[in-house]
C-alpha cells in the first residue's frame, strides 16, 4: 500500500489509543472518472481532524461536516455512503464529469485490529483485513500478491503490504533522476553499487546506497511481486550478476538499460547460465517506453513510465517498445 494509506491507518491508532473517536472511510466503488483508486482511505477524527483523501476535497469537506455535526456514536456500525450519482451532485462534490464514488464508513475502536494491522504490515507482511458491515467486527489474515478489495455489499475484504520496492543497480546520474522520481511514486528504493567512485558521490535523500555486489543485494533483499529491478551501470560484470538473480525471483519488473544490439548480447550472455527461456522472456530491455526521450531526466521518465505500467497490468503496445521504435525510424 502507499505511505499516504499506510499513515492513515498509523494515525488512527495514535488517535484510538488517545482516547478519541475515529471514523474510517473506504473508496469501495467507482463509477466513471474518480479523483482517488479504490481501496484509498480516509480518517476522521470526533472532533473533524482529517488524514488521508478519497477525492479532489469536496467529499472529504462533507464528511468533516458531517462528523462535527453529528460525531461519532459509540455503538454505530459501518455503512455505505455514494456520492456523484447525479450530474448536479457530481459538480459540487468536484467529482470529474461522470464520477460516482462509494465509500464504507467504518467506525473504529481499539478491537477494529487496526494497531494489529500496522504491526503487520511493519513486519512485510502481506494481509487481508475483512470487515462485517453487520457486526462491525473484524478480522486479519494472509493475503496474496494476486488479492485485491472485495466488496460485496455485506462484507469487505482489503489487502494491505508494504509499500513497492524498486532495486536500482549503478549510482550513476540517470540513477539519481530516476531515484527522485520513484520516491516520489511512493516506492522503497535501494540502489546497489560496489564501485567506490559512484556511491562516495551519491547523496538522493530517501534512498537506502548498498555497497554488495548485485547478485549478493538481489538475494539479500528477498524480492517478491512487488518488487522491480532495473539495470543502468552498462557494466555485464554488474548488471548480469544483478539480472540473472533477478529473473529467478516473483519481481513483477526487471529491465536493463542499453541499446538493442546490447540487449541482444545481454540475452546471449544470460542464455549460458541456468535460466531458461521463460526467465528471459521476463526480461525488459532494451527498458523504457519510447517518448523520444534523450536527457537523463526524460529516459528515468520513460523507464518509469514501462514500470508503473507494467505495475498496473496495463497492456503495452508493441510500438511503444523502445526496439519497435527505433526500427520503425530506421526503416
Amino acid at each position: 500500500m502507499d505511505s499516504v494509506d499506510l499513515d492513515v491507518l498509523r494515525t488512527s491508532t495514535r488517535w484510538l489509543a488517545a482516547g478519541r473517536r475515529v471514523l474510517l472511510a473506504t473508496v469501495v466503488r467507482t463509477w466513471g472518472s474518480s479523483p482517488r483508486p479504490v481501496g484509498a482511505l480516509l480518517a476522521l477524527r470526533d472532533d473533524g481532524l482529517a488524514v488521508g483523501s478519497v477525492s479532489g476535497g469536496c467529499i472529504e469537506d462533507d464528511l468533516v461536516a458531517r462528523v462535527r455535526e453529528a460525531g461519532i456514536a459509540p455503538d454505530a456500525r459501518p455503512e455505505t455512503i455514494r456520492y456523484g450519482i447525479s450530474a448536479d451532485e457530481a459538480h459540487r462534490f468536484g467529482l470529474p464529469c461522470g464520477g460516482t464514488l462509494e465509500l464504507v464508513l467504518e467506525p473504529l475502536t481499539p478491537a477494529s485490529g487496526i494497531a494489529e494491522l500496522c504491526e503487520a504490515i511493519d513486519a512485510g507482511r502481506l494481509v487481508a483485513r475483512t470487515l462485517s458491515l453487520a457486526s462491525g467486527e473484524a478480522t486479519l489474515d494472509e493475503a496474496t500478491p494476486a488479492d485485491g478489495l472485495v466488496f460485496n455489499g455485506a462484507h469487505l475484504r482489503t489487502v494491505h503490504g508494504p509499500r513497492y520496492r524498486l532495486l536500482v543497480i549503478g549510482a550513476g546520474q540517470l540513477s539519481r533522476y530516476l531515484c527522485r522520481i520513484a520516491t516520489g511514486l511512493d516506492y522503497q528504493v535501494t540502489v546497489c553499487d560496489p564501485r567506490e567512485e559512484h556511491v562516495d558521490t551519491w547523496d538522493v535523500p530517501g534512498v537506502r546506497l548498498e555497497r554488495a555486489m548485485p547478485d549478493d543485494t538481489v538475494l539479500a533483499m528477498r524480492l517478491d511481486a512487488r518488487s522491480a529491478v532495473i539495470a543502468l551501470t552498462h557494466d555485464p560484470k554488474l548488471d548480469d550478476l544483478a539480472l540473472m538473480e533477478a529473473l529467478k525471483t516473483p519481481a513483477f519488473y526487471v529491465g536493463a538499460l542499453g541499446s538493442r544490439r546490447n540487449n541482444a548480447a545481454r540475452r546471449e550472455r544470460l542464455a549460458q547460465f541456468d535460466l531458461d527461456a521463460a526467465q528471459l522472456a521476463r526480461l525488459h530491455g532494451p527498458a523504457g517506453l519510447y517518448i523520444g526521450s534523450r536527457t537523463p531526466p526524460e529516459i528515468a521518465v520513460s523507464i518509469l513510465a514501462e514500470i508503473t505500467a507494467v505495475k498496473n497490468g496495463v497492456a503495452i503496445p508493441q510500438t511503444m517498445t523502445i526496439a519497435a521504435a527505433k526500427d520503425e525510424a530506421m526503416s
